[in-house]
């Protein structure tokens, strides 16, 4: 290593937080330092999604909510789609591609929905930004503050800290019940205090809990109460990019002088690295259950390396095959778990495409009555009984006219007149099928009832059922 000589650098040190303190949770919450680099900017930005669920329930479209879930009427109204009880495959298929998606992303770069999209790690980031500013935003200034003597100044700070910790936690429990009924009602209801008990509750789970798990528990919510930290090992293998120290550039370590010997390495043991880290690990230890994979070590050793001009990347995104065995990574069409995982999410992503595209604006339905199956009437023809129901699937009323396919010489009764079927309801309608025995020499005959809109001929379905004989 080339002898540094001159330089005109300050090098802060930071006290590293003992083990027994980060992973038992008996001393003080991490108070992380922060710094700017790329991945505090790349977090800043992905951070930002979540705007869509504080402002996404506002968004109206033709007049009413564009996205609502509304659970009383079992319907989900998604733009100028309906989904009902009877498209959930279509829902199902969503979450499948969200879950495998999630492991196809940890196994190809680790946990970075940890570090940069899950809501615990994102209103941890929020509420700790805000008790930095407040109180200090780094341990020292943090310890310093909460060890001063209680004068106006910092009784101020603590009440404005939890006004504003509870405010935000108040904010995503509304959000939340907002995406469940109209969000302009439901503000009318809180405002005046007739809001149904479920919103009463749900908001009051969802403030305490995130105030809570973001204010005080932190990373702890991450050690303790998450179970994707536990899953996360089975989802690595040697090819998935994680952040990692390179010990063999980095050891021996020493303290930073303007002349550094020759057989040292080049971490100056700062513990910078560990400062910044949300969940106070010490990325030089190796691979770590509380290892979020934010980068934010990435930026705090690159910014040291840069202060006592040593190359960049002591600590960097790196697979176990780069760092210990010197070889590249497999690309990734040649990992076979990555090749499954994109597989079965391209296979939900056509069936979600197919089903958004091919909705039917109704859902047709024949119920054959079997107690009896027939009943032979007095002039000696047979007569099936029918219960027709036919779901409105959109946001108009429907004038639907039933008629029946496939039995020339049956008549029906029941079905003469025109029914008006209301969006998001059902009407069932009796049908009464009669036809001669000798009309046909089968006991089972098959025909369809064909349901129309009669001002729109585009709405139309059928439905295929049976005749019985004796």
């Amino acid at each position: 290593m080339n002898k540094l000589v001159d330089i005109p650098v300050k090098v802060e040190l930071y006290d590293e937080l003992s083990e027994w303190e980060v992973h038992t949770g008996t001393g003080e919450k991490i108070t992380a330092r922060r710094i700017k680099g790329k991945f505090r900017s790349l977090k800043n930005l992905t951070m930002s999604v979540w705007l869509i669920y504080f402002l996404g329930p506002y968004l109206r479209w033709n007049g009413e909510q564009a996205v609502l879930l509304d659970i009383p009427n079992q319907q989900f109204h998604l733009f100028d789609v309906t989904l009902f009880p009877q498209d959930i495959w279509v829902l199902s298929l969503a979450l499948l591609f969200l879950a495998i998606l999630l492991a196809a992303i940890t196994g190809v770069a680790g946990r970075v929905f940890c570090g940069y999209f899950c809501f615990q790690t994102v209103w941890t980031d929020a509420y700790s930004y805000i008790e930095g500013k407040l109180e200090g935003n780094t341990p020292q200034k943090s310890q310093k503050f909460k060890a001063g003597p209680w004068t106006f100044d910092k009784v101020s700070k603590k009440v404005t800290k939890h006004f504003i910790w509870l405010a935000i936690a108040l904010l995503t429990g509304l959000s939340f019940c907002a995406w469940f009924m109209d969000v302009f009602q439901l503000w009318d209801e809180i405002l005046s205090f007739t809001a149904p008990k479920p919103v009463w509750i749900a908001l009051a789970i969802f403030t305490f809990f995130t105030y809570w798990f973001a204010g005080f528990m932190r990373e702890q919510v991450c050690f303790w109460l998450c179970p994707y930290a536990r899953l996360q090992g089975v989802m690595y293998d040697q090819d998935t990019v994680l952040p990692a120290y390179d010990a063999t550039r980095g050891e021996p370590r020493t303290k930073y002088s303007k002349q550094t010997p020759d057989n040292k390495g080049a971490c100056i043991d700062c513990n910078l690295c560990v400062a910044v880290c949300p969940t106070g690990i010490d990325i030089r230890k190796g691979q770590q259950e509380g290892c979020i994979t934010c980068g934010l070590c990435i930026d705090a050793c690159d910014s040291i390396m840069d202060k006592i001009k040593q190359p960049r990347g002591l600590i960097r995104y790196a697979s176990y095959k780069e760092l210990h065995k010197g070889v590249a990574r497999l690309s990734l069409f040649k990992r076979p778990r990555v090749v499954v995982y994109s597989l079965i999410i391209l296979l939900s992503v056509a069936g979600i495409l197919y089903g958004f595209t091919h909705f039917s604006p109704t859902e047709f339905k024949v119920v054959h009555e079997r107690q009896p199956l027939f009943v032979k009437m007095s002039d000696g023809e047979i007569q099936n009984k029918y219960v027709l129901k036919l779901l409105n699937k959109t946001k108009n009323t429907l004038k639907i006219k039933y008629t029946i396919s496939g039995l020339p010489t049956a008549h029906v009764n029941g079905i003469d007149d025109v029914f008006h079927i209301e969006p998001g309801k059902i009407v069932p309608i009796t049908a009464l099928v009669k036809l001669a025995p000798t009309a046909t020499k089968n006991t089972i005959q098959k025909f369809k009832f064909i349901a129309t809109e009669i001002n729109d001929d585009s709405i139309s379905t059928e439905y295929t059922t049976v005749f019985i004989l004796p």
